[in-house]
């Protein structure tokens, strides 16, 4: 995976990728599904050594077995693909916070660095395969390993056949409906029929490579027996995500704090402090629901911010202020309709971390007990590249 473009990187990196790099955005969540209240952060991970130099890719195994002490720490449960599959339709409950494991591409260090540890714990996990990787030699899984971790907790999921890259898919995409149609039949259809026919197990997901999808994908999914596509958007999963675009955190050998926000919850209030004194897994807690999310990072530098304060009984519209690092009070305006307090900046924001707090008062005069406060990060390095681009 040598000359990655940029589009690519920054799927590989779940750093959110760059504006233009899809054909399309990622559908909305569906407003008709009721939210339980559940939150699923799916983790993705690719190579493991520890004694190769980390990069985006590949992350120390002292490191991935760490991250799983952590994620049991926080009280985080480890979940099924198949549990987490019944979730989504509505024919399971889980806890508050789950976690889903997922291990893209088909690394051999998949086997002989991480599969000891996830026995370790107990966890299960999903591999996501293409077809050219399996028993390509080298540092790629061989068919007996994979049965042998099909047999100890393990689950498939299709990644396509060659793991194309998005410049790829466009000039195929180029070339016509018709071819363009024939070659997503191979890559997302093939994929599908070589795994459930050389590993007898049922694949019904697909991570998309690189985290590139357009409307012909998303059309042509359930047709070739796609129930849920996994994209790399970071974002904590409910049960009214879009089935067909689901976000997931790629976890990064070289910058932990993808692992950070993966792991804050909403509803959490506990927080694992390291030896070296830095907070991992800082979790916060709201009394209605915001957005971005606490704890979270987002890869633009004008986001709407927002709070739902349609659970605030007896609210004052017009005394409703929401003060911002840098801006002071702003503008934002209320939506009576809905309940949506927001504003989206005017400026880029421009330092790392921003704290936000909402105040407001009753009809009677009364300010809540605790403002509504909040912080999320920005990723300058996602965000500057991505105008750049």
């Amino acid at each position: 995976m040598k000359n990655v473009s940029l589009a690519l990187l920054f799927g590989i990196m779940g750093l959110g990728v760059p504006a233009g790099a899809n054909d399309l955005p990622i559908p909305p969540d569906d407003p008709t599904v009721e939210d339980d209240g559940v939150r699923v952060a799916v983790l993705g991970y690719h190579e493991f050594s520890e004694t190769l130099p980390e990069t985006e890719m590949r992350i120390r195994t002292s490191k991935f077995r760490k991250q799983l002490e952590i994620i049991d720490q926080l009280g985080i449960t480890v979940i099924s693909l198949d549990d987490f599959i019944a979730w989504k339709r509505g024919d399971l409950s889980l806890p508050e916070k789950c976690v889903l494991l997922t291990f893209d591409d088909g690394w051999l260090s998949v086997y002989t660095d991480a599969f000891p540890v996830l026995k370790e714990f107990g966890h299960p996990f999903t591999l996501y395969l293409y077809e050219d990787y399996i028993d390509g030699g080298g540092r790629a899984l061989t068919t007996a390993m994979i049965r042998e971790m099909l047999e100890h907790g393990a689950t498939l999921g299709s990644h396509s056949v060659t793991h194309p890259r998005p410049s790829h898919v466009r000039r195929m995409r180029e070339e016509g409906p018709e071819v363009f149609d024939a070659y997503l039949r191979v890559e997302l259809g093939q994929s599908r029929e070589f795994l459930e026919e050389k590993f007898d197990v049922p694949v019904t997901t697909y991570a998309y490579p690189g985290g590139f999808l357009t409307e012909e994908m998303l059309a042509l999914a359930p047709e070739l027996g796609y129930t849920h596509l996994f994209t790399v958007e970071p974002g904590k999963v409910s049960r009214a995500s879009p089935d067909l675009a689901l976000p997931r955190y790629m976890i990064l050998g070289n910058y932990d704090r993808i692992f950070e926000f993966a792991t804050t919850f909403r509803h959490a209030t506990d927080a694992i402090v390291a030896p070296d004194g830095a907070i991992t897994g800082m979790l916060e807690t709201t009394s209605h629901p915001v957005r971005p999310e606490p704890g979270s990072v987002v890869n633009s530098r004008t986001p709407e911010i927002s709070a739902d304060l349609s659970g605030v009984e007896n609210l004052d519209p017009d005394s409703l202020t929401m003060t911002i690092p840098g801006f002071g009070i702003v503008p934002a305006e209320f939506d009576a309709a809905s309940g949506s307090f927001s504003w989206t900046p005017n400026r880029r924001l421009r330092h790392q971390i921003y704290r936000i707090e909402i105040q407001w008062r009753d009809n009677d005069g009364e300010r809540p007990e605790n403002p509504l406060t909040w912080s999320f990060q920005i990723d300058r390095t996602a965000a500057y590249l991505g105008e750049s681009e």
